[in-house]
């Protein structure tokens, strides 16, 4: 038990909030938990010591509400606050409001997420520590003769990248002098923001994706618990992990551990956090970022240290010394479990899961956030579940992850489990029967997915349309996608000779007398990991039904617009750029065209089933109506991201 640390306000929700209870409650620390209408009922709400209501419908008004977790904070009596990943977990502004209202923050100083969360920042810190980051400018992009000269220099292709980007958003793949003036004229007004928010790096086709699991203490320790391959991803976000990385290259491991210590100390860097790192096939190492903060995958680290990293991070930030990691044992690989369609590129998908068995045994973690009965809706991130396996080297990992995919049940929503099957015996992965490991950032997309070309590609999943429709199929068992807040009832009662009013939902009441049960009574959506909160504030007309409407798949935000009203386009060309938790989707043509209206803008942020572009389709007339709805794939004919 910490000597200061009493009680802990989880700033979070789902999965990262209930890894945080555990943690704190085996460490004797109270809990306390923020919750909005549509989180009502899940575990970490119950698991909490104590619990309170965010009122609003929006992300800015709750999870993101700088202001009233503070008031929650001061309300609850909590002495540290805790961010847990996504949300305010690295912004600068809300460390320092927590510090100014005496409580301890669970995380770096508000100085070192500043000089870490702006990309080009980083990379002067990287620059001046002596870490070399991928080769490109550590200036805004305002001078397109300046890009010029580095393309020239370096060779395409290159990429624009946003300072504020991170997880492969914000980014552009230039590769010709035609499309680099493209992007330098057109990009006020197709792409939003200004030019000085984006910088130049070389883009690197063929690396790996490793980092370093780190923490440093204020008494000045430094520890590397773990290294990480994280080179399977889709979309630029990661969909396999494992520890340690493996097949590194002689004296890899000690460059990555060094640069590691080198940035943290740069910094003056107190707590946990990742240094994220690309190994190119030639064995160099350049910087890509460092996440201050515990990151999904932290589970694999765990695994094969032995060590609890957010018991690390909440000792660490109550004054006392990291844990010296041992040597690392074993080998995990983690495995995101998401509803998300292989058949469709692992397009985000919706659903009510109607059986759900995982497996276990020997070497086996399940950190869920569902259960059977849940419904899945695209508003949400498509995270499950995250399945761990560890054994005792990476060839026994790899058939434990095969014998534990063979015991998983998912019914009722597509999961990438059939994939996870294909890439567990393809010997490029496994480096098994005297293969080499041969696995890159893009090899995931390239070998599996992809594969169609762009223009094939007309037509988005069935629950996708139908909750982009309005159709209460997406949501499952009847229940609407954009489900309306839980009606409540208040009662006046006493507890303890004390008047207090009760506010209860409907459901519970209905369930206590009996008439939920007549009707059939079902559970509620869960929402999972950052589950998106926004409505607007009128209604959306939904005319996805129509041809030549392309409609959002999902809630998301606009983040680049990519075409013009009157421009014909083909039959696949790249319309929009949706960003929906922290992955980019690619909404193309269905048909053949010309653009008539847009409806949106960068940064606009959109609902499932909002128009966002409408299009005169060519011989409209022939045209059945699904062709007016556009998918949110991606591909690697068009622009993308590097990695997260």
């Amino acid at each position: 038990m910490t000597e200061t640390v009493k009680k802990i306000l989880i700033a979070n929700r789902g999965e990262i909030a209930l890894r945080v209870v555990r943690t704190a409650h085996e460490m004797g620390i109270a809990t306390v938990a923020v919750y909005t209408e549509q989180d009502r009922h899940a575990q970490y709400v119950d698991m909490a010591d104590e619990a309170y209501l965010l009122g609003g419908d929006t992300y800015k008004d709750t999870y993101l509400n700088e202001d009233l977790l503070i008031d929650v904070l001061r309300r609850s009596g909590a002495d540290a606050v805790h961010p847990g990943y996504g949300f305010l977990s690295e912004v600068a502004s809300f460390a320092a409001k927590v510090a100014d209202a005496g409580a301890t923050w669970i995380g770096p100083s508000p100085e070192a997420l500043t000089d870490l969360g702006d990309k080009i920042t980083a990379r002067r810190v990287a620059t001046r520590a002596k870490v070399p980051p991928v080769p490109g400018l550590n200036e805004a992009a305002g001078d397109i003769r300046t890009l010029y000269d580095f393309a020239h220099t370096h060779g395409y292709p290159i990429m624009m990248k946003r300072t504020d980007g991170g997880g492969g958003r914000g980014i552009t793949i230039v590769r010709n002098d035609d499309e680099l003036r493209g992007f330098y004229l057109n990009h006020d007004a197709m792409q939003g923001g200004d030019l000085d928010e984006y910088f130049v790096e070389r883009f690197i086709d063929k690396g790996r994706h490793v980092e370093t699991q780190c923490g440093r203490d204020s008494h000045g320790n430094f520890a590397v618990y773990s290294t990480r391959d994280c080179s399977v991803q889709r979309r630029n976000q990661k969909l396999i992990e494992e520890a340690p990385a493996p097949f590194l290259p002689e004296g890899v491991h000690e460059q990555l551990e060094r640069y590691s210590r080198r940035l943290f100390e740069a910094v003056g860097y107190v707590g946990l956090g990742t240094c994220e790192f690309m190994l190119t096939d030639t064995g160099k190492v350049y910087f890509l970022e460092v996440n201050p903060r515990l990151q999904v995958e932290h589970t694999v680290s765990e695994e094969v240290s032995g060590i609890d990293l957010v018991r690390e991070q909440i000792t660490i930030a109550d004054g006392g010394e990291l844990t010296e990691p041992p040597a690392p044992r074993g080998h995990s690989f983690e495995l995101r479990i998401t509803c998300e369609d292989p058949a469709k590129n692992l397009t985000p998908s919706s659903g009510t899961l109607t059986k759900l068995a995982w497996p276990s045994g020997p070497g086996i973690r399940v950190d869920s956030g569902v259960e059977e009965g849940d419904t899945v809706s695209p508003k949400f991130d498509s995270m499950m579940g995250k399945l761990v396996v560890t054994a005792q080297d990476r060839q026994a990992a790899v058939a434990r992850v095969r014998r534990s995919l063979g015991e998983l049940r998912i019914e009722g929503v597509p999961t990438p489990v059939s994939l996870f099957e294909q890439v567990f015996r393809d010997d490029e992965f496994t480096a098994e029967h005297g293969h080499a490991f041969d696995v890159s950032t893009k090899w995931l997309e390239r070998k599996y997915l992809n594969r169609e070309a762009s223009a094939a590609k007309a037509g988005q999943p069935a629950s996708l349309s139908a909750a982009a429709a309005g159709s209460t199929g997406a949501a499952g068992a009847g229940e609407p996608a954009d489900a309306k807040p839980t009606p409540t009832e208040t009662f006046v009662i006493e507890m303890n000779d004390k008047r207090v009013k009760l506010t209860v939902p409907l459901d519970i009441v209905e369930n206590i007398t009996g008439s939920a049960r007549a009707r059939g009574a079902q559970r509620p959506t869960q929402p999972l990991r950052g589950a998106g909160l926004h409505r607007s504030d009128t209604a959306k007309t939904t005319t996805a039904d129509r041809p030549g409407v392309i409609s959002a798949p999902m809630q998301a935000v606009v983040t680049r617009i990519n075409v013009a009203e009157g421009q014909h386009v083909a039959k696949g060309d790249l319309l929009v750029v949706l960003e929906s938790m922290k992955m980019e989707n690619y909404v193309y043509a269905p048909a053949a065209g010309t653009v008539t209206k847009i409806f949106v803008g960068p940064a606009t942020g959109v609902e499932a089933g909002e128009t966002l572009v409408t299009l005169d389709v060519d011989g409209a007339a022939t045209k059945p109506k699904t062709d007016g709805r556009a998918a949110a794939e991606s591909s690697d004919t068009q622009p993308k991201g590097d990695m997260q």
